[in-house]
This record gives structure tokens, C-alpha cells and sequence, in this order.
């Protein structure tokens, strides 16, 4: 089922959370919105689901205007942070509910059951209560909940916000292979740039009510359309222009910022062309790979990051000094 949004608005106050968004969802796609606190993704989440009604605009799921449908109307799925299980039901009730309600067969409402704990891998903690589960069975259950009405959306608002890392790792896996499994429209809103780079088909990089990009993980990360998107999805240096610094490395565009990525940066210990010099402050141990901190003079920082084989090989000390090349930079017009 696809989603057209189209020129949505939403204001709250003084406050605009969505300023004339327009977004297509293909039909089967898992699509992340990505972006800090404050950007509007839940609030374009709650307007799909129909908890928040625009102020301006129109919302089309599988062809349908559902701008101001009912949300009983709509076939939509919604998984909260917090699960949002009834406390005084079995893991079963609690899957079986929306049936219930909709007065489904009690065979009908046990073979659904059925298959979804076999679906979330539980199949033997039915009889179970929320609180005897992990936050990540939790919130497998709360996911089977949402799908045992067979919605036409899935819509999920920061659903692993609540665990721990590692839960977090094994979970994204889990929804990604989902997925695939039932080809559900699904929308993600996360603030997590790696959760949102490893699950989504599309990633939606939203700031200010606003839509900055789409794309592709790789595309977004490659590619940036802005300053904002190419320091949201992923580590940065910034590199003021009028710096000595700049000149030496050969990036003589006054009109431009420069920003490079910290693997992109290469560390040598002999003079070459279109290199600078910094002066090795920090080395931080980051497990898979090193991070070296630069200092190229008291205004300008550096960060660094190295394999751990290259680090060895280059034998590097703190406080030693070091020439620096620029393997790959992206530079935008100054505002």
C-alpha cells in the first residue's frame, strides 16, 4: 500500500512542526524517518496514523484521501516506544485483542495467534504476562499485536528506543528479516542514524518540520544535499575556509565550507603532496578501529580514523607530528 503526502502542514503555537512536507512511500517498502528531537518525524507519523491531524494538506494511503478518515477506518498498525501492552493479559490475549474486538472466529483468532508466535519466535510464552518477558520479547509482542488485524500500514514510532545496545543490534536484524517475510508498507521514526542506514529501504532525513533528503543509505551518505545531512548521517569534520590549513591541502574556495569524514582523512609520516602538518594530541581505542585526534593549531581539531593494522604501521605517538592528505571531501556554498 503506498502513502502520497501531499504539502502537510502542522503547527502547534508558535511552534511549526511539519512546513509543507510532501513524501512518497512505495508500497512495500520499509522507509526510516531519521532526524533529531524537535525535526517533526513523529508528528508526521501520528498525521499518517491519524492521531494528528494537519492543518493543511492531504494524505493519500493506496490511493485513498485518508486526511481526515476515521482511525478506525484506516487499517493502520501503530507500535509505541513503550510497548503499550495491557498488563492483565497473557502475551496470547494480548496478540489476540484487535481480533476479539472485530469479532473474528475463535479458529480464526487461534490460528492468527498461532502463526505470529511462531512468527516473533515465542511460540511457547503464551501463557506468559508482559512483565515475566524481556523489553525485546515486549516488544516483538507488541509488534504481532499490531500486525493480527492485518493492517495495510505499519507504522512504528522509536520501537527500540527503550533498550539496551545490544538488545537494540539483535532486534533491527530481527525487524529487517520481518519484513522481507510479510512486505507490509512500514515507517519507521528513529533518531538512531545506524539503525535507520541498516533497516530502511529509503531513509526520509527530516530537520525543522522540514524533509532534507531521501534516499538511499548509500545515496545519503555519499551524496548529501546539505551541511545538515552530510553531519546528521555520520562523523565530520568541518573545515573553516580561511584557514592556512586549507590552502596547503589545496581547497582554495573561499564560497565553500569543507567537510570530510574522518575515514577519508590519510595520516602520514613523511612530507608529500598537498599535505598538512597537526600535531597528534589523543589516541582513543575504539575497538574495530582507532581514532586519532589532530590538532592543527589551537582553533582547528581534527578527528581521525584509522584501521587498527594501519595505526600499527604507522607507530604514531602523542604529541608527534604528523602530515595530513585529504583523500575525499564535500564542500557547500557558505549561507
Amino acid at each position: 500500500m503506498s502513502i502520497v503526502i501531499e504539502k502537510t502542514s502542522k503547527q502547534f503555537g508558535n511552534f511549526k512542526a511539519l512546513n509543507q512536507i510532501d513524501l512518497k512511500v512505495d508500497s512495500g517498502s520499509l522507509v526510516a524517518l531519521l532526524g533529531p528531537s524537535g525535526s517533526g518525524k513523529s508528528t508526521l507519523l501520528r498525521a499518517i496514523a491519524g492521531l494528528e491531524p494537519p492543518d493543511t494538506g492531504k494524505i493519500y494511503i493506496n490511493e485513498q484521501d485518508t486526511t481526515h478518515l476515521d482511525i478506525k477506518k484506516r487499517n493502520i498498525g501503530f507500535v509505541f516506544q513503550h510497548y503499550a501492552l495491557f498488563k492483565h493479559l497473557t502475551i496470547w490475549q494480548n496478540i489476540a485483542f484487535g481480533l476479539v474486538i472485530r469479532k473474528y472466529s475463535p479458529k480464526a483468532i487461534k490460528d492468527k495467534v498461532k502463526e505470529l508466535l511462531e512468527l516473533i519466535q515465542l511460540p511457547g510464552l503464551s501463557d506468559r504476562y508482559p512483565s515475566q518477558l524481556s523489553g525485546g520479547q515486549r516488544q516483538r509482542v507488541a509488534l504481532a499485536r499490531a500486525l493480527a488485524v492485518d493492517p495495510q500500514v505499519l507504522l512504528l514510532d522509536e520501537p527500540f528506543g527503550a533498550l539496551d545496545a545490544r538488545v537494540r543490534k539483535e532486534l533491527r536484524g530481527w525487524l529487517r528479516e520481518f519484513h522481507e517475510r510479510l512486505g507490509v508498507t512500514t515507517i519507521l521514526v528513529t533518531h538512531d542514524r545506524e539503525e535507520a542506514m541498516e533497516v530502511a529501504d529509503q531513509i526520509v532525513i527530516m530537520n525543522q518540520g522540514n524533509v532534507e533528503q531521501v534516499g538511499t543509505s548509500a545515496e545519503i551518505y555519499d551524496h548529501p544535499a546539505n551541511p545538515f545531512v552530510m553531519s546528521f548521517i555520520g562523523d565530520v569534520n568541518v573545515i573553516p575556509h580561511h584557514f592556512d590549513f586549507c590552502q596547503k591541502l589545496g581547497l582554495t574556495n573561499h564560497e565553500h565550507q569543507f567537510f570530510v569524514r574522518p575515514h577519508d582523512i590519510e595520516l602520514l609520516t613523511s612530507p608529500a603532496e598537498k599535505v598538512a602538518t597537526g600535531k597528534l594530541q589523543r589516541v582513543i581505542n575504539l575497538g574495530h578501529q582507532v581514532q586519532a585526534e589532530l590538532a592543527i593549531d589551537e582553533n582547528l581539531l581534527l578527528n581521525v580514523h584509522l584501521s587498527r593494522d594501519n595505526f600499527s604501521k604507522l607507530a604514531l605517538q602523542p604529541g608527534q607530528q604528523v602530515f595530513i592528505k585529504l583523500k575525499e571531501t564535500k564542500s557547500f556554498i557558505q549561507n
